[in-house]
């Protein structure tokens, strides 16, 4: 699966992407956050505050419990405002 960082999430992590391989236990969005946090100081910082992060599988947004199996990419992003 790739891993998509944008705006201050890829900033903390270091890097704008990378292929990950999760272990079977991560199932959901909220699990590959969980994982990918304990990866190190960056991850840890990028993802200390779950919520204020926002997910899309495949190009749709996701939420937290959604099932990440089959997915080819996963992007990570903050918040969007609008105007």
């Amino acid at each position: 699966m790739k891993a998509l960082y944008f705006a201050w999430v890829r900033e903390r992590v270091g890097k704008a992407e990378e292929e990950l391989d999760p272990p079977a236990t991560v199932a959901t969005v909220g699990d590959l956050i969980a994982w990918l946090s304990r990866r190190g100081e960056g991850y840890a910082h990028a993802f200390d505050k779950p919520l204020a992060v926002r997910a899309a599988l495949d190009r749709v947004h996701a939420r937290s419990d959604a099932l990440i199996a089959g997915a080819k990419e996963v992007a990570f992003f903050p918040p969007m405002t609008g105007g």
